[in-house]
């Protein structure tokens, strides 16, 4: 039997109405926090389960959480723990959180690991340079300014106890700056907190400082963009599927000054006292913990492209390296990063 005309075209639009709603994606179902810390910004993306609710209060959560990380390892809050520490001129054990204990101590495994590149008694030489709590002065300081602050910095002078927790510096104007370490816990406190809720798909970043596990609203694999390291500008260079894992990118393009047409970037050398000259653009190293990431990429930077690169081979760390040519970059990486990669191998 033939159906009416009008019939047939209703029959039609109906058909194609449900395959439009066959075809359409699901909701995404990502809940995001947003908000400041540590002089930026951090960002949550909570993929819940089918069914599964965010606390109400989850906000309320991160943010006392990050106030209290803050009072511990800030060196801008002079009332906070490490400042504290770092006023007191005694040179016997001075107690202390069992959270700054641990964070000190996995800073020292890593200077020492790295031969010193990586020095969490750098503070000196960082306010030096005016990369510190101080007022900024976008200034090359002294010779003999650079001399003084560098005698200053030497993590063997400073020493951990676990029980009970405790620190204690050889000399009484020792500095301890957690900077480059202070952001890849947060962010590892901050997945522990989102775990704590139940919560097993999620990204979270402090800044550059990155953590995943799970998939995307999607369904799909947390995917990173490794930039450029061109300041002023957001380019990538290379694409990483990151897994249930934590990446760190340092940097010498984000925050720096110029002076007579020389850059001079926030990563300081502890051998040299001077920011680490433009030869290498940036380090991305991939590892379990974002507090080790952290640390580790500023290592391998502060080290400089071929001692760094020499640190990462031995210890077999997932490293990934932009250094500057005269008209353009070049990549090098190590094996171990190259399963995270999404557009090949070929540039090694």
């Amino acid at each position: 039997m033939k159906l009416p005309c009008r019939v047939s075209q209703s029959i039609l639009l109906l058909l194609a109405v449900l395959i439009l709603a066959a075809c359409k994606p699901p909701p995404d179902p990502t809940v995001r926090f947003t908000g400041a810390t540590m002089g930026t910004s951090y960002d949550l993306k909570l993929v819940p389960a089918p069914g599964q609710s965010i606390p109400a209060d989850f906000q309320t959560r991160v943010e006392a959480l990050l106030v209290r990380i803050n009072k511990t390892l800030s060196t801008y809050d002079p009332d906070s723990e490490l400042s504290r520490f770092n006023q007191n001129t005694k040179t016997d054990w001075i107690a202390v959180s069992p959270e700054l204990q641990q964070i000190v101590s996995e800073g020292l495994r890593i200077s020492e690991l790295s031969n010193g590149a990586f020095d969490i008694t750098i503070g000196p030489l960082v306010n030096l340079w005016g990369f510190g709590p101080a007022l900024r002065r976008d200034q090359v300081p002294s010779e003999a300014d650079i001399a003084q602050a560098r005698e200053r910095v030497g993590y063997w002078q400073l020493s951990t106890r676990k029980e009970p927790p405790a620190l204690r510096k050889s000399r009484s104007d020792l500095y301890v700056d957690l900077s480059a370490i202070a952001k890849g816990y947060g962010v590892d406190q901050l997945a522990a907190l989102a775990e704590t809720a139940g919560i097993n798909h999620y990204l979270v970043s402090i800044a550059g400082e990155i953590r995943a596990k799970g998939h995307n609203g999607q369904g799909q694999p947390w995917t990173i963009a490794i930039e450029k390291p061109v300041a002023g500008q957001r380019a990538v260079e290379r694409l990483i599927q990151l897994g249930d894992h934590s990446i760190s990118t340092s940097g010498d393009y984000r925050n720096f000054f110029e002076q007579n047409g020389q850059r001079y970037s926030h990563i300081i050398n502890p051998r040299t006292g001077r920011p680490v000259p433009q030869t290498l653009g940036s380090v991305t190293v991939i590892t379990d913990q974002s507090m080790i990431a952290d640390a580790t990429a500023t290592a391998l930077m502060a080290a400089g492209p071929e001692f760094g690169f020499q640190l990462a081979v031995d210890h077999h760390l997932a490293a990934f390296f932009i250094t500057v040519g005269p008209k353009e970059f070049g990549e090098r990486y190590t094996p171990e990063i190259e399963r995270y990669l999404i557009d090949g191998t070929q540039h090694r």
